[in-house]
């Protein structure tokens, strides 16, 4: 049965994140946004291609297409699946960022899935760990102005924080149950996941970073 579960929230976060908000936002003022800029249909080439207005439309859009499925998860799964929900959570997400990433029907050429993921980290209602996040993020994004840099150093950041949460129990798995055990440690390699994929699409941010050749922010 739990199988079934993963699988539904795996299919269901990928339908949820098909729904490419810089995409659609782009074709309304008349362009591909995909054939402009970075080639990226997410917030960061939105802000720099149409405006600051476009960058706040489609960062709600890609936050809200994983944050109110994981929502949905969080709060019904708790009271069937009182010490292994958050997993639900994060198959949900992670569905969203895969459907965000990898659209079918755009040759499965997307965004980086930061503003996705996002919203995945806030459905897990986790709220220390979403101050922190969001504290680290914005420094970083004010100091260097690179967006890149803040994306990956959140990956980062949320993968540790995330194991620090979970193994001292302020999650809701509980290690003293053999199977929530099993769900937390499946849960970690799902954090990972999530935060090795969106590593791997920054990878040429990454290079132009080396290179100092990164665009920042304005």
């Amino acid at each position: 049965m739990t199988i079934i579960i993963r699988f539904l929230c795996l299919i269901i976060g990928y339908a949820c994140g098909l729904l490419e908000t810089g995409v659609l936002y782009g074709k309304a003022k008349g362009i591909d946004i995909r054939e402009h800029g970075s080639g990226n249909s997410g917030t960061t080439n939105a802000l720099r291609v149409l405006g600051k207005k476009a960058g706040l439309v489609v960062f709600i859009g890609d936050f809200c297409k994983s944050f109110i499925p994981c929502l949905i998860v969080n709060l019904v799964g708790r009271h069937f699946f009182a010490d292994t929900y958050l997993l639900y959570v994060l198959y949900i997400g992670f569905g969203a960022v895969l459907g965000h990433n990898f659209p079918f029907y755009l040759n499965f050429k997307g965004g980086k899935g930061v503003a996705t993921t996002a919203g995945t980290i806030v459905g897990l209602l986790s709220g220390w760990m979403i101050l922190i996040l969001l504290i680290l993020f914005v420094a970083t994004v004010a100091v260097s102005r690179y967006v890149s840099l803040g994306s990956i150093l959140l990956m980062i950041e949320f993968t540790v924080l995330y194991f620090i949460f979970a193994i001292n129990g302020f999650l809701c798995f509980n290690p003293q149950i053999a199977s929530s055990k099993t769900a937390m440690i499946e849960s970690m390699i799902l954090v990972v996941l999530f935060s090795g994929l969106a590593i791997y699409k920054h990878k040429a941010n990454i290079l132009r970073l080396k290179n100092h050749e990164e665009n920042k922010l304005f």
